[in-house]
């Protein structure tokens, strides 16, 4: 049997299996870093299951484990692209040949802007980052932000020095746009980062965000 038509017979037993146990989902495939999830940008109905990486269905998923295996019929749908449930919102990681596709759940809708150029040139009486000099780069992104430790505390070891929180943010590529260091992040609940590693990995960006406090 040759390898297309094994890897059709993959697919429609996934398909299968998806309407049994799963639910219809809505694909999306972004086309603009500001709106990725409208109308225009949707293009497909499908049955769509998760289940975990480990054990599949013999163990429940992990606290703090925002990573799935996908069941759904591969054919038209590429790694970026939305896949969009009544129960939650995920987007497509990896789809490689003859092997399981990696699905990210999300969590947090963010947005990024990034840090202007000092106004002018030459010594500048302040160098800090001010809102009205940040320009938008992104607009709602659905995103996984998770918490890792706590680091960044003051070197003076005082009793009110707190650590920093950090946050690991996982989204697919974005159009037209490579994140940076020291661009700023802002999620639905308010809160406010700085990124302070940048990696685009062929999973999509991988982002450390350091946690803005006041």
């Amino acid at each position: 049997m040759r390898a297309d038509r094994i890897l059709d017979v993959v697919r429609w037993g996934n398909n299968v299996a998806a309407r049994a146990i799963g639910e219809m989902a809505i694909a999306y495939r972004p086309r603009s870093a500001y709106t990725p999830l409208v109308p225009e940008h949707r293009y497909l109905r499908l049955p769509v299951a998760f289940a975990p990486i480990r054990g599949r269905f013999e163990h429940p998923t992990l606290y703090g484990d925002a990573l799935r295996i996908g069941i759904y019929d591969a054919l038209y749908t590429r790694p970026g692209d939305y896949l969009v449930l009544e129960t939650g919102i995920w987007f497509i990681a990896s789809q490689d040949r003859f092997l399981p596709s990696l699905c990210v759940e999300t969590n947090r809708t963010i947005s990024i802007a990034r840090p202007g150029q000092p106004l002018t040139v030459g010594a500048n009486a302040y160098a800090g980052i001010t809102t009205g000099t940040t320009v938008g780069v992104t607009g709602d992104w659905p995103a996984s932000v998770l918490g890792i430790s706590g680091s960044g505390i003051n070197p003076a070891g005082l009793p009110t020095d707190l650590s920093v929180p950090y946050w690991t943010v996982l989204l697919p590529p974005i159009p037209t746009v490579t994140l940076q260091v020291s661009d700023l992040v802002s999620d639905d609940l308010g809160r406010s980062g700085v990124v302070a590693a940048a990696e685009l990995t062929r999973l999509g960006w991988r982002l450390t965000v350091k946690e803005a406090t006041a």
